[in-house]
């Protein structure tokens, strides 16, 4: 039997629930949320490091979280069937899945099996994957994709370029206009660097939407001021983090 590895809310409970998307160019939809855990890259400022912060040899750049936290894999890893995930899922009664991570594209395959079954239970929902674009898409499961939330790590996310900004990827992305970027902002240097990447992949700018860096209401709000300035000057689009105002930092929501 298929199985995928998820993160958890609590120990022993997988991180599958319904809320609004607060981000991106779904922002503000009904959606139902399975967080799957494991990711290739390594983000200083990363806000679900428990899915991939658990020892000094996980994937990726060898990065420091700047929080400093080491997770345990066991209370916040669990590996279930896909069939027990559809059946959560479906029951939630949302039409529309948001499928994050962590890096789901690591488990591809088996996420293609979770995607058919959900089709199956709840004909009519539609999926979106969040990426961090470095890993490429099986075309079993891209067919079953209606949005990609590409989130490439710029430079003050800790990781190399190399790993982190993967040309053919970006290229792939770009050329696939169920893809929107999304992009993690801490200053202005973070500006110069995707209006580089926008230019370079020909990216239109309804496509991009620039996000604040942060987990704390008050600090978003900081950085929304010059950042939507930003947004206007250069034609790009803004996302909040809405989860963040609405229910803090926490699991589940």
């Amino acid at each position: 039997m298929a199985r995928l590895t998820l993160a958890t809310t609590t120990p022993g409970q997988p991180e599958i629930f319904a809320s609004i998307q607060g981000e991106g160019a779904s922002m503000g939809q009904a959606v139902a949320f399975v967080r799957l855990s494991r990711c290739n890259l390594a983000c200083t400022w990363c806000d679900t490091a428990y899915t991939w912060h658990f020892d000094s040899q996980y994937s990726g750049d060898d990065t420091a979280h700047r929080d400093g936290e080491v997770f345990d894999r066991k209370a916040n890893q669990i590996t279930l069937e896909v069939a027990d995930i559809a059946a959560r899922i479906a029951k939630l009664g949302q039409k529309r899945l948001v499928i994050t991570g962590g890096e789901p594209l690591l488990q591809a395959p088996p996420l293609a099996d979770l995607v058919e079954q959900l089709s199956d239970l709840v004909p009519d929902m539609a999926f979106e994957i969040e990426t961090n674009g470095t890993v490429p898409v099986p075309p079993r499961l891209d067919i079953r994709l209606d949005q990609f939330n590409v989130s490439p790590k710029l430079a003050h996310s800790g990781n190399a370029s190399e790993l982190a900004l993967i040309p053919e990827q970006l290229a792939f992305y770009a050329a696939d206009r169920r893809a929107f970027f999304k992009f993690v902002i801490a200053t202005p240097d973070d500006v110069e660097e995707v209006l580089a990447i926008q230019r370079r992949y020909a990216i239109a700018g309804h496509r991009i939407y620039l996000m604040p860096e942060g987990v704390d209401a008050d600090i978003l709000t900081q950085r929304s001021k010059w950042l939507v300035d930003a947004c206007i000057a250069h034609g790009l689009a803004y996302s909040n983090r809405q989860h963040i105002y609405l229910f803090g930092d926490s699991r589940g929501t």
